[in-house]
């Protein structure tokens, strides 16, 4: 198994890349089967849903600051991290706390739950 500090960020990144976030097939790689998201907004989303919503969302740009890694089992992370979204409109949070869990599965590390809370700068 690669290890995982490196690999999560670059999944992490590709996750925030508006061309993997425009393509349902690059989403469903990094997504587990099982995979669930709790959104800043409150709703509880599966993998379906993500893979047919976010690729219909507008394109941001998104910087990762302070992230960090902590094992919670063999093969098993938990990923946090701060986002600034630069251009977002006004009246949507440009700072949020963010939180991963990945699960090394088939050979790929796979994101396994998401959550999202918006945060002040």
């Amino acid at each position: 198994m690669p290890s995982a500090d490196d690999e999560i960020r670059r999944q992490e990144e590709r996750l925030l890349n508006p061309a993997v976030r425009a393509t349902s097939e690059q989403l469903d790689e990094l997504l587990a089967d099982d995979f669930v998201e709790f959104t800043s907004s409150g709703r509880v989303v599966d993998k379906q849903q993500v893979l047919e919503n976010l690729p219909r969302q507008p394109v941001e740009r998104f910087i990762i600051q302070d992230f960090h890694t902590q094992p919670l089992a063999p093969g098993v992370v938990l990923a946090t991290y701060r986002v600034t979204r630069p251009e977002a409109p006004p009246g949507v949070a440009r700072h949020s706390l963010r939180s991963s869990i990945w699960r090394y599965e088939d050979g790929h590390w796979r994101m396994l739950f998401h959550q999202g809370t918006p945060a002040h700068a």
